[in-house]
């Protein structure tokens, strides 16, 4: 029997004091099984720092041809693809040519050290790809309910979220 995705509901009030952005978003996401409960926050944390009206969760994981996150055109152009973790350079490849701008967005600083020691030579001609690491201090995972209300505040390159007593800050370091 085929395991299903988990279902969480976030409504997420978002001050971005760096892109003078101010709204509020309910979201619905689903959690694939092999999606842990870090990632799925580093997504919500990814949507936080490009939110717009028209941005997307896609099918993710269980999608090869499509990114974590979208912003497609009417026409159905894809003007913004995110991607979380530590993606092969056939893959950055492939987003950079379908889309107008790509963001990578690494966590687990290990892991992303080595992934980047690894590809970043490959990824310089790349002229629409930005990669960032997510420094994240707090835990973050701590967070995860099935129906969540976040308080999201960006200000220089940093972001806060509040849930009650609980702060957690994540700084984004550009890497590319």
């Amino acid at each position: 029997m085929a395991l299903k995705a988990t279902i969480y509901k976030a409504l997420l009030n978002i001050a971005d004091m760096d892109r003078h952005y101010y709204a509020e978003h309910n979201l619905t996401l689903a959690q694939h099984p092999s999606e842990n409960d870090l990632r799925l926050m580093v997504r919500l944390v990814a949507f936080m720092l490009n939110a717009s009206e028209d941005l997307q969760f896609t099918k993710g994981i269980s999608q090869d041809d499509e990114p974590d996150i979208w912003l497609k055109e009417m026409n159905g152009d894809i003007k913004l693809w995110i991607d979380l973790g530590q993606p092969d350079e056939k893959r950055i490849r492939k987003a950079c040519g379908r889309a107008e701008q790509v963001i990578i967005y690494t966590y687990q600083e290990g892991m992303a050290n080595a992934w980047w020691k690894q590809i970043q030579n490959s990824l310089s001609r790349f002229k629409n790809l930005r990669v960032v690491f997510l420094n994240i201090e707090g835990d973050i995972e701590s967070l995860v309910q099935r129906s969540i209300s976040l308080q999201c505040n960006i200000s220089d390159a940093e972001l806060s979220v509040i849930k009650d007593d609980t702060t957690i800050l994540v700084k984004e370091e550009q890497w590319k």
